[in-house]
């Protein structure tokens, strides 16, 4: 299993930065540049627990699906999406929203995953990290 955390500050307070990061909206719009969009489950408006949206998007040429669940929802602190079907053998993606003591909010992500594909996939996956 690999994993990656990225943290970013926010100029928000935790609430409104944990309902932007749920609005199925504002994801597709962040992720223009690869032409996401949702394509089925729930494709407009905020996400809540047990809920469903496939996105479909274009990534090194390809067009792929994804289709996730909300499988943990604590407001306004944490919140956990995990593919049910798509191009990972695994991959869960948990949201953590914390104050920054400013009024602002510290982001953190912390995606879980593994490689399609066995030695195949782990080779891909090398090759795109060292490029």
């Amino acid at each position: 299993m690999q994993y990656f955390e990225v943290v970013t500050a926010v100029a928000a307070p935790p609430d409104q930065v944990f309902a932007v990061c749920l609005n199925v909206e504002s994801h597709t719009r962040s992720m223009a540049d690869s032409s996401e969009r949702a394509v089925g489950g729930k494709t407009q408006g905020e996400l809540a627990l047990g809920d469903t949206v496939t996105f479909q998007a274009r990534h090194l040429g390809l067009t792929w699906r994804l289709k996730a669940r909300i499988t943990s929802y604590d407001r306004p602190r944490c919140f956990v999406d995990e593919q049910e079907s798509g191009p990972f053998k695994r991959w869960r993606h948990a949201h953590h929203f914390e104050p920054d003591g400013t009024g602002g909010t510290i982001m953190r992500d912390v995606v879980e995953f593994a490689s399609p594909l066995g030695p195949v996939g782990r080779l891909v996956r090398a090759d795109s990290l060292s490029g």
